[in-house]
């Protein structure tokens, strides 16, 4: 707490207004029930593929453990800002103190840094079980996966920290309005009463790092899967190699791409409203959507499903 006092001597801003989408009450009412459909599938589908991978033993694999803490972060990656911005539409009072918008910050850079290297983990998976299909069990160990996962979540909360101490440590002087939905470190900087220069450049830095470079790693994997699969001799053999890693390739793309936008850009180019639509595709979009595209591609998924439902005997 001393962190959070420290940062607070450097501003005269207790508190943050967000100002959303609309002030329009109609409108407003619109996006609550939107939002509201689309948080709650992304709890139901999420939760239910975590449920599937931890009751079903043919889905206890080192691909479905990546796939089940990619669900977890989506969950909270999600419920870090959607319940918050659906209190705010409905409501006269959109504020927000400045230690909740330091922590809000802190756990949403958190949990999106760990994702990125979340989806680099499984990058890597995929290439292990196409490319050494024989040595797949030795090579992805139960050591290796928890060793992977917990290195990323470290590195999330080190740069995670990084960023939110280089933003707050800035004096607050007013206006106090953020024209967002949540407190996300570009729309934050944007009300400093001083130049804000370093902060892009580290934002920078820490976004090639953070982005590129998962990025790099995911791209020399599939490289390698790619040359492999077409190695394959028969194109059911191909195409069931593709399937695989086609899910994988969607949802990094949905994520990663508009993270990069934001965060490699300078703050100076950065329009509000564009900020806000490509906040919202990797923070509750991507989150809705990723439960869909791996059930609809992974027969696994749904035959787990099928027989937790009492319709086992029909997926044979």
């Amino acid at each position: 707490m001393w962190v959070l006092r420290g940062w607070r001597n450097h501003s005269s801003v207790t508190e943050f207004i967000l100002l959303g989408f609309s002030r329009n009450p109609r409108t407003n009412w619109i996006l609550f029930f939107l939002f509201l459909f689309l948080y709650l599938f992304t709890v139901l589908g999420n939760g239910l593929i975590v449920t599937l991978i931890r009751i079903d033993a043919r889905l206890h694999t080192p691909m479905y453990f990546f796939l089940s803490i990619l669900s977890l972060l989506d969950l909270s990656y999600a419920t870090t800002t959607v319940p918050q911005m659906l209190a705010h539409l409905v409501s006269k009072t959109k504020t927000i103190s400045y230690t909740g918008c330091v922590i809000q910050m802190y756990i949403f850079l958190t949990l999106g840094i760990t994702e990125t290297w979340i989806f680099a983990a499984m990058a890597y998976d995929r290439y292990v079980a196409i490319c050494y299909p024989l040595h797949y069990g030795v090579k992805m160990s139960q050591t290796l996966c928890i060793a992977l996962v917990v290195s990323s979540a470290l590195c999330g909360l080190i740069c995670a920290l990084v960023y939110t101490v280089f933003a707050m440590n800035l004096p607050y002087c007013g206006p106090n309005e953020i024209n967002h939905f949540f407190c996300e470190i570009p729309a934050v900087l944007k009300l400093a009463c001083a130049d804000t220069s370093l902060n892009d450049q580290v934002d920078f830095i820490l976004g090639f790092i953070l982005l590129l470079i998962p990025l790099s790693l995911i791209l020399a994997s599939y490289v390698r899967i790619f040359i492999a699969i077409l190695r394959i001799c028969s194109t059911q053999g191909r195409m069931k190699a593709f399937s695989t890693c086609a899910s994988h390739i969607t949802v990094v793309t949905m994520f990663c791409v508009p993270c990069m936008v934001m965060y490699m850009r300078p703050g100076s180019e950065a329009s509000p409203e564009d900020d806000k639509k490509l906040a919202l595709f990797y923070n509750v979009i991507s989150a809705f959507l990723n439960p869909i595209i791996y059930s609809l591609r992974n027969k696994d998924v749904k035959k787990a499903f099928f027989k937790l439902i009492g319709r086992g005997e029909d997926t044979q």
